[in-house]
């Protein structure tokens, strides 16, 4: 019997899959290989950042393992976490320990068990600066392994999973590593200037938070209702040499120095090609923020790569700069 999984992806696109398996323990999920490796299989977390086909034919898996463990050590505490632990809660519930780390990275939607796989990122923090270990089950053999961060090759929105392990393992759980200390991160200009807006006296993780959470309402539209996957595109990475070309091209670029040149901002790239509002009826870039792609209520996987193909069309023709696309669109699309 056919699953419709327009309601476990955050697009809300139609997808009628063959079979969903839902896992909620480890040794499930080990005890299911290697019988469940095959080419058909997808494995579908939270689906925050997948563009799913109409039609899926093969088994849809789903690893939603529960649970925190922690573990204190003298500077640090470590907190292993089930892969299908919801990643906003996650966070308000280590900042309501006194824990601090992840504070930029609230109100991310998705699972625990996403995170490594695309590095997320926000507001000058990524997962790498908390990351301890990954554990994933082997599609091969059902065996379990355990990553250390430098292992996991993260690097922007990428990881090894992502890459060489992408079709071989199934992520079961990460650890983090939160320092006792804080160490905040305040120099993303948008954050300052959201916690100047609250006139915070002294500006702690919760502070932090409560500033992200507030940014993040103001600018990114609810997945509950309007469909999108939150940014459809990264930041496009230029040599320093074209960046400064673009700038004086381009008055007002906005760009950030990083490994490997300047760091485009895909936002403003889009807007500058007065793409913010417009759309092809299914289908259109958000009126508040234009790097994310909304379905209007009708729209299929085709729909979204028509109108995504378009505006990476008017981006590489204005400026000579590619956009890639950072949800994982399945080939069957």
């Amino acid at each position: 019997m056919a699953v419709d999984l327009r309601a476990r992806n955050t697009l809300g696109l139609p997808c009628q899959a063959h079979e969903l398996q839902v896992i909620t323990s480890l040794a499930q999920l080990q005890a299911g290989f290697p019988r469940w490796d095959e080419a058909s299989l997808l494995v579908l977390a939270g689906g925050s950042n997948v563009v799913l086909p109409e039609v899926w034919p093969g088994r849809v898996l789903q690893p939603a393992l529960r649970g925190r463990q922690v573990r204190e050590e003298k500077e640090a505490v470590l907190i292993q976490v089930g892969a299908g632990e919801p990643w906003p809660e996650l966070v308000r519930w280590t900042l309501a320990q006194g824990w601090s780390g992840l504070e930029n990275l609230s109100d991310i939607p998705g699972w625990a068990g996403a995170a490594p796989l695309q590095n997320i990122g926000a507001y000058g923090v990524e997962l790498a600066d908390v990351l301890q270990e990954v554990q994933s089950v082997d599609r091969r053999d059902g065996r379990l392994r355990r990553w250390q961060r430098a292992d996991c090759a993260l690097s922007y929105r990428d990881s090894i999973f992502k890459g060489a392990a992408r079709d071989t393992q199934v992520i079961a759980g990460i650890t983090l590593r939160l320092p006792r200390r804080a160490q905040l991160h305040l120099d993303y200009g948008d954050l300052r200037a959201e916690l100047d807006r609250m006139a915070v006296s002294t500006v702690d993780a919760q502070s932090v938070a409560t500033a992200v959470s507030r940014l993040r309402a103001r600018k990114l539209p609810d997945p509950a209702l309007l469909g999108n996957a939150g940014s459809f595109f990264k930041n496009p990475i230029v040599s320093q040499a074209q960046a400064d070309a673009l700038a004086r091209q381009e008055p007002g670029l906005v760009a950030h120095a990083c490994a490997g040149g300047q760091k485009l901002a895909a936002a403003w790239l889009i807007d500058r090609c007065g793409l913010r509002g417009q759309g092809n009826g299914k289908v259109a870039c958000h009126r508040d923020q234009a790097l994310v792609l909304v379905n209007l209520g009708a729209a299929t996987a085709g729909d979204v790569l028509a109108w995504a193909g378009h505006v990476q069309d008017c981006v590489r023709q204005r400026f000579a700069v590619e956009l890639e696309i950072e949800p994982r669109v399945y080939a069957s699309c």
